[in-house]
């Protein structure tokens, strides 16, 4: 019993750590954002070479990012493969450093316009104050363990305003299980990071969507469709991910830090052409979602270049995660199906690019990380969308089924595996 009281006060202190640390977090980051905004209008005006700014500033920011990894190397990436494996006994909690590297080299990377994920920093960072919090209470070793996973989880939840979301990825995607002591700390940390958090970033939804009609049980066959053919586009995005990573790393003789800035200097010149070819791509997801008048070969171009350039921005080993560029590649790839469907039916339903969107976001995310429950819910908690439940559970099933039956393994199966063969071989 006491054991369990000790847990429980861990669990809520942390998540108090980790909710104002995250709120912080993304306060800067939406900071960032804007002012990488206003250098990109700025250097357009310019005259002469205005675009080398943005390249000048992107390539710079991925380098010092992954100058900060090279004094903490815990701090590359994402962090939930580390995460992960120290759930399952693979590996020792992260410090307490990793927290002021991923914060500062995260804000660098993502505040530059590189094509990464919020969500990652804060994971780690939220699994870091869990397990240094554990420690100086003197929790039981395998408490701080699970206090790892628990907020990670919080950190997830911060990241996207969504606690529920957050929770069922500590559950399904980190510990992969559901045990009433790691049940009731992810609840306890989940819900007061998110809490602490919403004093910082306010408690609207990330996504502002208007009313979407549920769509008749007679097109359900559609969206299974889709989430088949999404989920053999995840296999590719989950490949391409890995070969550029591996990629990247045989060019061992050039430093990291001169490679990260390489590749940033290539993301600035994306960035200085359309802005939406880049960065996290919030703002692109919100403009599909309010019916942007763009394009459809304009759509298809930044499908293709933001399917590259998300996976090569992880390639920089710089701080950043792989879940917000998911969602645009999503979203992107909804709006090119509904244009589709529009035209084999075109009557009947009149929200297919809208509920295309929200399902394709859920069903890309399970086709590459494989937690099927938890891109639902995120999903729904980022949008506030409910009426397109049913087929977001048959999209995203489907999408899982293929992915599985073509033999690709979950993204962070396979970083995980490459995280610890590296340090083997080190």
């Amino acid at each position: 019993m006491r054991g369990m009281l000790r847990l429980g006060v861990a669990a809520i202190l942390a998540g108090i750590g980790i909710g104002f640390v995250g709120g912080g977090f993304r306060w800067c980051l939406d900071g960032a954002n804007d002012l990488r905004g206003d250098l990109l209008d700025w250097a357009s005006r310019l005259p002469g070479p205005g675009w080398l700014i943005p390249v000048v500033v992107t390539a710079a920011g991925a380098g010092v990012g992954t100058l900060i990894v090279r004094f903490v190397p815990l701090a590359s990436g994402s962090g939930v493969q580390q995460v992960e494996a120290v759930a399952h006994g693979l590996d020792d909690p992260p410090p307490l450093r990793v927290v002021p590297a991923k914060f500062v080299g995260g804000l660098l990377a993502l505040g530059a316009g590189l094509t990464l994920g919020r969500e990652g920093p804060t994971v780690h960072m939220g699994a870091a104050i869990g397990a240094w919090v554990g420690r100086v209470l003197r929790v039981d070793p395998d408490d701080v363990r699970l206090l790892t996973t628990s907020l990670a989880g919080a950190g997830l939840g911060v990241a996207f305003n969504a606690p529920v979301g957050g929770g069922l990825f500590a559950l399904e995607e980190v510990a992969r299980s559901f045990r009433i002591r790691l049940l009731l700390a992810t609840m306890l940390g989940v819900g007061v990071a998110v809490g602490c958090a919403r004093i910082i970033i306010g408690d609207s939804p990330d996504f502002s969507v208007g009313d979407v009609a549920a769509p008749s049980v007679v097109i359900l066959p559609i969206f299974l469709v889709f989430g088949a053919v999404t989920g053999l586009i995840g296999v590719v995005y989950n490949r391409l991910i890995l070969t550029l990573f591996d990629g990247v790393k045989r060019f061992g003789s050039v430093p990291p830090e001169i490679r990260a800035a390489l590749i940033g200097a290539v993301v600035g010149g994306l960035l200085a052409v359309d802005a939406d070819a880049a960065g996290g791509g919030d703002t692109l997801s919100q403009n599909l979602l309010d019916g942007a008048h763009i394009a459809l070969p304009t759509i298809a171009i930044l499908l293709v270049v933001r399917f590259v350039v998300g996976p090569l921005s992880y390639a920089t080993g710089t701080p950043g995660g792989l879940f917000a560029p998911l969602l645009a590649v999503g979203a992107l790839w909804g709006v090119l199906f509904a244009a589709l469907v529009n035209l084999a039916v075109p009557a009947g339903y009149d929200d297919w690019t809208v509920a295309l969107i929200v399902v394709g976001m859920a069903a890309f995310f399970a086709a590459v990380v494989r937690a099927p429950i938890t891109g639902i819910v995120l999903v729904m908690e980022l949008t506030a969308v409910t009426t397109v439940t049913v087929p977001m559970l048959i999209a995203t099933a489907a999408a899982v089924a293929v992915a599985n039956a073509a033999g690709s393994p979950p993204i962070y199966d396979s970083l995980r595996r490459r995280m610890l063969a590296g340090r083997s071989t080190s």
